[in-house]
């Protein structure tokens, strides 16, 4: 019990936290917004933010915005899958996504928090981090700012290689 306490005493919201081994991703399936299935391994190639979040979650509003931006100048190396866990599903889930301006993000839904409990979510907003190969290497707990420098830097090691001749892109900082 005191390494579980001691663990949860090193948590910090909205930081990337490293699987010591990366494990294989769930098998677990949601759906689009029109009821198409999905499954994590449909985004294998890129890496991977599962963010799992509800319309009711003030944070998870908030942080939209910037897995919105991160999306957006990182398309060609990462997908960012916003899974709501709301109950009401697309009719209530796609005019927050409208209101949002949700463009880029790739909304699904899980009403039944089948991905929720796979992934062993604790509260929301909680991102999980699945590589390339389908591995889920990390998470971060509570809201994050995305689009900020930190938090590229950890997700780098992730990030599959660009290919030659890409140059790099930032992601714009929010308030740009």
């Amino acid at each position: 019990m005191a390494a579980v306490a001691a663990g949860q005493d090193e948590f910090k919201p909205g930081e990337f936290i490293p699987l010591a081994s990366p494990q294989p991703a769930p098998a677990v399936s949601f759906t689009d917004t029109a009821g198409n299935p999905a499954t994590f391994g449909d985004f294998k190639g890129k890496l991977l933010l599962v963010n799992l979040w509800a319309t009711w979650c003030q944070p998870c509003l908030r942080e939209m915005p910037s897995l919105e931006k991160l999306q957006a100048s990182q398309s060609d190396l990462l997908t960012v899958v916003a899974i709501s866990e709301d109950r009401g599903g697309a009719k209530v889930v796609e005019p927050f996504v409208a209101k949002l301006g949700l463009d880029t993000v790739k909304v699904y839904l899980d009403p039944k928090s089948e991905v929720g409990h796979a992934v062993e979510v604790r509260g929301l907003p909680t991102t999980v981090v699945i590589d390339a190969d389908g591995k889920l290497v990390g998470r971060v707990e509570g809201a994050a700012e995305w689009d900020m420098p930190k938090m590229l830097m950890a997700l780098q090691p992730f990030l599959p290689p660009r290919k030659e001749g890409d140059p790099p892109k930032r992601a714009a900082r929010q308030g740009d």
